[in-house]
Order: C-alpha cells, then sequence, then structure tokens
C-alpha cells in the first residue's frame, strides 16, 4: 500500500515534538513530557490536555501505537506508546520538508558555510 506522506504535512509543533519523542524509544506520556521540554531546551512544554490530545489524533492517523508495558506496580498502570512504521516515515518527510525550508532560510539570508 502506497502513502502520501505528504498528506499529513506540515506536523503542529506539538505533533511534531511528540513524534521526534518517540522516534528514539517507547514512552509513557509523562516520559514524552520530559524529553520535549529536554529537546527544547525547555522553551517548549506541553502540558496533559495538549499531550494525551495529540496523542488520540496521532493514534487514529496510525503514526503512534500504544504499547503492552511488561512491568509491575504503579508502572504497570502507565501507557506506553511508540512510532509506528507511518509514523516513521511522516517524520522523515517532515524533516526534509524542514531541512528544505532551512536551505532556503539561510540562501535568502546570505548565510555562509552552512552545514547542511
Amino acid at each position: 500500500m502506497k502513502h502520501d506522506f505528504e498528506r499529513f504535512s506540515p506536523l503542529s509543533p506539538a505533533a511534531l515534538h511528540i513524534l521526534l519523542s518517540l522516534a528514539a524509544e517507547e514512552r509513557h506520556g509523562y516520559g514524552i513530557m520530559q524529553d520535549i521540554a529536554r529537546q527544547s531546551s525547555g522553551r517548549y512544554k506541553l502540558g496533559p490536555g495538549t499531550l494525551y490530545d495529540n496523542l488520540q489524533k496521532l493514534m487514529k492517523e496510525r503514526l503512534v501505537e500504544e504499547t503492552e508495558n511488561s512491568s509491575t506496580g504503579a508502572e504497570s498502570r502507565r501507557r506506553y506508546y511508540r512510532l509506528s512504521k507511518l509514523g516513521r516515515r511522516v517524520l522523515s518527510t517532515e524533516i526534509a520538508r524542514l531541512e528544505q525550508a532551512i536551505r532556503e532560510a539561510k540562501l535568502h539570508l546570505g548565510f555562509q558555510g552552512s552545514s547542511t
């Protein structure tokens, strides 16, 4: 089945950060929020409402999947999420789009010695 990955583009900032967080490893909601704060050096933070609304949307679009957690105790009540294969392709497409935008911006702004 062929997908048009660009139909998801552009991703919202929240969706982009969630997918980036899940690209490394599966995480529970609080772990995603912590990783997003780390990614952005604390400049971008998601509250629980925004996070879970976006996770529901991303799961509906099949970009994110809920996983089975084999932990016990309090840890077992947490829901874990991972990036799906489709989600990984969409994220790659979005990164390429952003890289192109950055190249264009550098060109128009006269940046020299671009590493991209």
